[in-house]
């Protein structure tokens, strides 16, 4: 990406990451040249908690995102695997560890964890003598902890990162921008990071869009398996489009000790005893709703276990129509969807919370709305909206205003479109 092709705010994270680079580490051109990274974060339109399960997810890449910067080299274990990693959020926290298959998780900077993942990931492909020594700065504007994926963007980032000391160090890697299936195992080596090192059974969604993510369209991902398709919002003939309207509600949760890995065990818990009635099921992937109503109807499946295979297979359905009706330009259905897809989320697999519900409510009520929806893995987290982009502006004073007098809290708006993936950069 050449420089003029960089947003403002990556650009601005760029210049606020080579400063925190400058201050915390000598300028020891023996690790190599500088290498700047970016990965962004995202918002899921529709399909949540089916990526898990194998089933279809509707995301897109946002403008926000992550950036590391820094240097680094693949050097023989005998020469030290030294890496140091420091954050625009804790500038005076250098964190230090080493590049080795015996590591374990950091228990005092859990943050770094999702960096030292990857890192393990990566050396799979090395001799058995070969490791990574680098020091890497990191700035992002992500907000933590709201469902928009900041740690996948991190988890992304750094691999391009490592990918790009790789290729100079002349091991054998993928071209940066490179095709489909290097996307895919970029994504597919984060998300096994998460999953082993962090301790967070999440699915690849996440880790897929901010690796994949396309300018100007949204992914349909199967996350069985991981073929993909870009969905762009279609024409209505009256060359105006809708817009999306993310609503951060700042209530935080962390995936990681929430009900998260709860509902994870509910769904394999729901497609055992789904496999009682039909054997050719494996994952709620394969359920249909009249195999829910059976297997209910014969006393196999009550309970919260229906209740969270009611939302997985009727949220599968709802994103495959999702990305139907965008082609089609069919903002009334596409609203529809959002609307039935969160009252499920409510209802059925229960991770909304008040907050969440009031900026839904609000929003849905608002002229001009299409649909509105809660995003992420819930607890809090965000919204998303889609909304007639005359009307994004009034709405989103209305839900500052609203959202404060209900809860005394404020939220943060802003519209998005999708954007690119993860790349490296060059200014």
């Amino acid at each position: 990406m050449s420089p003029s092709e960089i947003p403002e705010n990556i650009r601005q994270l760029v210049e606020n990451a080579k400063d925190l680079f400058d201050k915390s580490f000598s300028a020891d051109q023996s690790k190599g040249s500088i290498h700047i990274s970016t990965a962004p974060g995202r918002v899921n339109l529709i399909g949540e908690h089916t990526d898990y399960t194998g089933g279809f997810v509707l995301p897109l890449a946002i403008g926000y995102g992550t950036v590391c910067y820094g240097r680094g080299s693949v050097v023989k274990k005998t020469e030290g695997n030294k890496c140091r990693v420091v954050s625009t959020k804790n500038p005076r926290d250098i964190v230090r560890f080493e590049a080795d298959l015996s590591s374990v998780p950091s228990v005092t900077s859990k943050w770094t964890n999702y960096v030292q993942g990857v890192v393990l990931q990566y050396l799979t492909d090395f001799k058995e003598d070969e490791t990574f020594s680098f020091d890497m700065a990191i700035a992002g504007d992500v907000p933590l902890g709201s469902g928009l994926s900041s740690s996948a963007s991190l988890e992304v980032a750094t691999a391009v990162f490592l990918e790009a000391i790789m290729r100079e160090s002349g091991v054998d890697v993928p071209s940066i921008e490179g095709d489909r299936e290097t996307k895919k195992e970029r994504a597919v080596r984060c998300q096994r990071a998460e999953n082993v090192f962090c301790n967070v059974p999440c699915g690849i969604m996440d880790q897929f869009v901010s690796s994949a993510g396309c300018q100007g369209k949204l992914l349909l991902i199967d996350c069985r398996s991981l073929d993909f398709r870009e969905v762009a919002m279609g024409e209505d003939g009256t060359g105006v489009k809708p817009v999306l309207v993310v609503t951060n509600s700042n209530v935080q949760h962390n995936l990681g000790d929430s009900e998260y890995p709860i509902r994870v065990k509910q769904c394999k818990e729901a497609t055992e005893r789904l496999a009682h009635f039909k054997s050719t099921i494996q994952s709620l992937r394969d359920a249909t709703m009249d195999d829910i109503d059976g297997a209910s109807s014969q006393g196999l499946l009550e309970g919260v276990l229906l209740k969270r295979a009611r939302h997985v297979v009727g949220e599968n359905k709802r994103t495959e129509d999702t990305a139907c009706a965008l082609e089609k330009a069919d903002w009334s259905r596409v609203g529809q969807l959002m609307n039935e897809s969160h009252t499920s989320m409510k209802d059925d697999y229960e991770v909304s919370c008040k907050e969440i519900d009031i900026l839904v409510e609000l929003a849905q009520g608002f002229e001009g709305v299409y649909g509105s929806r809660l995003t992420g893995g819930g607890f809090g987290g965000c919204t998303v909206t889609l909304v007639r982009e005359d009307a994004s502006q009034m709405l989103m004073e209305y839900l500052r205003e609203q959202y404060k007098e209900q809860t005394g809290t404020d939220c943060i708006c802003f519209e998005t479109t999708p954007s690119t993936g993860a790349r490296e950069l060059h200014v």
